[in-house]
């Protein structure tokens, strides 16, 4: 049930009324935003582009799909623009339209909503807390049959912070291929991984047509006001059905200039991953030194941490953050999640010894 004190990382302006915060004031570890903010190279570099909302964007989005396809490392025509992953989700689940889907979890809702409004079951394979939420394969794949359409996963997973190798992927990837099933890897917290190589799914994209592979600039590239997102898929034939069915401009001609320069900005890439690096390792060892919490080993730019303090609950570490303007994540409306579990992403090392310090003192 829905707690009235329950926010998202985005409810700013519902907090700011609630606590009496101006917005300035809150350091939002909810978001799972780059703390760097936006690249200086977009920033810098936009505003000299703004004469292109004269003119209708390109349909076929081809400069910032080249940038894109640099980017990630595949080929151009399998690359796919949209509104947002959320828009993405809902496009593949209506053109797929799976009846019955598997969701890897807990995770993201919007998965489970967008199959429910589309007439489909969702059916939930759970990562276990006994098993510090690492997927078992095996069992998975255990699980995998022909009444299944689509088999869903968050990797790394949020709120779990969980991350599967290309070796496991691969292996769920030809189970899934046996039984005729769609295989959906929402990428968006992937760049924050130390070896992106290593667990990305992008390079199977070529020898996969099961396979869609989701990515944001929302989270690495702080802007989760664009509205950009991409899809990765290998499937001529799904690319061609897309194409037939979304809209003619899937984003705006701001957005699609935005993605060419962010893409571009390696140096800004490289900073992000190195703070993110560092700044995760610090927060891990200092909460697995700090008695009464259990930390979950992070891969991405967030971090679940389970509350073994008797008479303390998620909302105590909500309401003793937010009175300190400090905003995490209470978990327990996540599936297989309860009161004992809380969130918060990595975010400056000074914010993150305030945060630090306000949890040992609850």
């Amino acid at each position: 049930m829905k707690n009235d004190y329950y926010f998202h990382g985005s409810d700013i302006e519902k907090i700011k009324e609630k606590y009496k915060i101006k917005n300035e004031e809150i350091i939002n570890f909810a978001a799972n935003v780059n703390p760097l903010g936006i690249s200086p190279q977009l920033k810098a570099e936009l505003s000299n582009h703004m004469d292109i909302i004269t003119t209708y964007p390109d349909r076929n989005y081809t400069s910032l799909k080249k940038s894109i396809a640099d980017y990630v490392g595949t080929n151009t025509e399998n690359i796919l623009v949209g509104n947002g992953t959320s828009e993405l989700i809902s496009l593949f689940i209506e053109i797929i339209n799976p009846k019955k889907a598997m969701i890897i979890g807990p995770t993201y809702s919007e998965y489970e909503r967008k199959v429910t409004l589309m007439g489909g079951n969702a059916y939930y394979f759970p990562l276990h807390e006994d098993e510090d939420f690492k997927l078992e394969a095996d069992c998975l794949i255990d699980k995998l049959d022909r009444s299944i359409d689509m088999l869903i996963m968050c990797n790394p997973n949020n709120p779990t912070s969980s991350c599967v190798d290309l070796v496991t992927i691969r292996k769920i990837l030809d189970a899934c291929k046996e039984n005729h099933i769609y295989v959906l890897i929402d990428e968006t917290y992937i760049e924050f991984v130390t070896s992106i190589d290593a667990y990305s799914a992008v390079s199977l994209s070529e020898y996969y047509n099961n396979v869609i592979i989701l990515r944001s600039t929302s989270k690495f590239f702080a802007s989760p006001g664009l509205r950009l997102g991409y899809a990765i898929i290998g499937n001529t034939d799904l690319i061609s059905k897309i194409n037939q069915n979304k809209n003619p401009w899937m984003i705006n001609s701001i957005a699609a200039k935005a993605g060419e320069i962010m893409f571009a900005d390696s140096k800004y890439i490289k900073d992000t991953s190195d703070l993110i690096n560092k700044e995760r390792d610090f927060m891990y060892n200092a909460f697995l030194a700090t008695d009464g919490f259990k930390p979950y080993k992070p891969y991405a730019n967030f971090m679940l941490v389970k509350i073994n303090k008797p008479d303390i609950t998620s909302k105590d570490i909500f309401e003793g953050a937010i009175n300190n303007h400090l905003l995490i994540r209470d978990c327990s409306t996540f599936p297989f999640l309860n009161n004992n579990y809380f969130r918060f992403c990595f975010m400056e090392h000074e914010d993150n010894l305030k945060l630090l310090d306000c949890i040992r003192s609850i």
